[in-house]
């Protein structure tokens, strides 16, 4: 695997990458293109393509990630064979993706015929018959927050013995920009989160008061007074407390009728 050119072959470049070769300069794009990614969905649909380019023996990509449940399931993959490959490991719960997607399994599986290896039969039988015989997986390291499900990146190809050395180094460092991206992307939905719960808070906390100033103007009632009898409405009604204190600021007048 070359990352840096030498010689005569040094060519022009981006800033600080004029003397590097092809798969250096795709990784610093992808590194650029993963952090600007808005969405789960999205950085691992250019984690996929980014295999497709960087490992020449790749047939099929796919996604193994994990639910809250422990479940596996396959949310990107390059092709509908890939997930029928992955569902025969989900099924029976053995074979590379499934065991690189778990918290202890290695960071690595990697088979060079599956006609003859004898470790996960389900799973060869499927993809022998699908006609991919070299399967390589590599871990999706989890977030550093509970529940920590960690997944794979996956890669099939239809010769046995397709995947050299240096595919599994690419595979690799593939594997640690996605884990990185994602829990950029998760912390950054995470603060998202939190923004609008807290504008939710503020929001709420304001209408609350408007509703209690309307109450204490109108029934010459103290602010504990005035919160005490739209906590007890909101109880009697079955309704949030924000939703009647917007009912109320909204129509004043309501009140007066009662």
């Amino acid at each position: 695997m070359r990352f840096v050119q030498t010689g005569d072959d040094a060519g022009p470049g981006p800033a600080g990458l004029a003397d590097a070769g092809p798969l250096a300069r795709e990784f610093a794009r992808l590194t650029a293109v993963l952090l600007s990614s808005g969405s789960v969905g999205e950085v691992l649909t250019r984690v996929v393509g980014a295999v497709r380019r960087v490992v020449p023996a790749a047939d099929l990509v796919s996604v193994t990630l994990r639910d809250e449940t422990g479940g596996f399931h396959t949310p990107v993959e390059s092709g509908p064979v890939a997930s029928e490959i992955d569902a025969a490991q989900y099924r029976s719960g053995r074979g590379p993706c499934v065991e690189s997607a778990r918290a202890d399994g290695p960071a690595l599986a990697v088979a060079d015929d599956l006609r003859t290896d004898g470790r996960w039969p389900e799973f060869a039988e499927t993809a022998t018959r699908l006609g991919y015989r070299s399967v390589l997986a590599t871990s999706l390291v989890p977030d550093v927050h509970p529940p920590r499900l960690p997944g794979a990146l996956n890669v099939y190809a239809r010769p046995a013995g397709a995947f050299v050395p240096a595919d599994r180094d690419r595979m690799l460092l593939l594997a640690t920009h996605a884990s990185l991206a994602l829990a950029t992307c998760a912390a950054v939905s995470a603060a998202e989160l939190q923004e609008v719960q807290l504008r939710q808070a503020i929001t709420s906390r304001d209408v609350i008061g408007q509703a209690k100033g309307i109450l204490m103007a109108r029934r010459g009632l103290t602010a504990d007074a005035a919160f005490d009898v739209l906590r007890r409405t909101s109880q009697d009604l079955n309704v949030k407390l924000v939703e009647l204190a917007a009912t109320l600021t909204a129509d004043p007048g309501a009140i007066d009728a009662e």
